[in-house]
């Protein structure tokens, strides 16, 4: 008789956070719980164990792996950062010697991108991984790369962006031809930078399915599937959007509760009002997988609630089952052909 397969397990990283290491602990062993996933908890280990008792966790519920330092969310990433056994450096090595599947981490972003670039390594084809960030739309979402990896780029960066996108939404959300934009600050080829017309040429005469510039109401629009943009840009955007959001569904609140009739109106609409409230709720997302390393690798916002972190592990392990990094190297050695093929032209 054959064994049962081995649940997916996520390393994460019990320490990151603005809220504290119990707030990971917590969205962890829900994860566990709700979703049946194998947990490693990385941090701190005295710590960890006295939240898990304080929680009622069963002896080898969860796996708790420790480790001596931490990187804190506002620390600059130097060499020494690097050097250090810190719980985000632990964990990323658990994923690279096959001890687990995934990692998750709602700590230091630029610790995050860096030592993943370095423990777990880049796919062959990409110079910089990137964050793939998901907005709702009326009828499906929008994915943003970059979301905030990459503070300045260059443009075969950003192609890479295009292809690494393409591949997560295909793979991921079953889109078979995912539309891809370029942001640019209007829709004909002759706007935007130097840097966005060098990567619209590239992108029209790639086998993508390349619908052209697009600006920001389009990220909400549904005319496309995947934005293109450097990564300053795409964290103004993604935060932006999401401090609107809850904004908008507060506004709605407060004038909900101004008349006995609004509170009525209120109390009639409340399951549609919390339904709209999660569809626009960052927390139900979880985070956001950084494309283009060896591996799996999420990370969620600083200020990420235990559903956030909950949800966070679901998608990371999502993203482990798709095989998307296996149907990216293959459209990454199709761009490094075509690259070829127009130097050679070139030359």
């Amino acid at each position: 008789m054959s064994a049962a397969p081995r649940a997916t397990r996520v390393v994460v990283d019990a320490m990151g956070g603005d809220f504290g290491f119990g707030i990971t602990v917590q969205g962890a062993i829900a994860a566990r719980r709700e979703l049946g996933v194998g947990i490693s908890l990385v941090g701190a280990a005295r710590l960890i164990a006295d939240e898990l008792r304080r929680l009622g966790v069963r002896d080898g519920e969860v796996d708790v792996v420790d480790a001596p330092e931490v990187v804190a969310m506002g620390e600059r990433v130097t060499r020494s950062t690097l050097k250090r056994p810190s719980s985000i450096q632990v964990a990323m090595d658990l994923v690279r010697r096959g001890e687990a599947d995934a990692f998750f981490s709602a700590g230091n972003t630029a610790a995050c991108w860096t030592i993943a670039k370095l423990v777990l390594g880049t796919l062959d084809g990409i110079e910089r991984p990137a964050l793939a960030a998901v907005l709702p739309t009326r009828h499906g979402r929008t994915v943003v790369v970059d979301a905030g990896a990459n503070a300045s780029c260059k443009a075969r960066q950003l192609e890479e962006f295009a292809v690494m996108g393409t591949v997560y939404v295909r793979r991921v959300y079953g889109k078979r031809e995912p539309r891809v934009g370029l942001m640019s600050m209007g829709e004909e080829e002759s706007k935007g930078t130097s840097l966005t017309k060098q990567v619209h040429e590239a992108l029209k005469g790639s086998h993508l399915n390349f619908v052209g510039n697009v600006e920001g109401h389009d990220l909400f629009s549904e005319r496309v599937d995947v934005v293109i943009v450097d990564g300053f840009t795409g964290n103004v955007v993604l935060k932006a959007s999401e401090t609107l959001a809850e904004a908008v569904m507060n506004l709605v609140d407060e004038e909900l509760e101004r008349t006995p009739r609004g509170r009525l109106g209120a109390w009639l609409a409340r399951s549609a009002l919390r339904a709209a409230r999660r569809r626009v709720d960052p927390a139900e997302y979880g985070g956001a997988p950084l494309l283009g390393v060896r591996g799996c690798c999420f990370i969620g916002h600083g200020r990420s609630s235990a559903v956030a972190v909950k949800q966070g592990i679901r998608a990371a392990a999502e993203f482990h089952a798709s095989g998307v990094n296996g149907e990216l190297q293959a459209e990454l050695k199709t761009l490094a052909r075509r690259r070829r093929k127009l130097a050679h032209e070139g030359a």
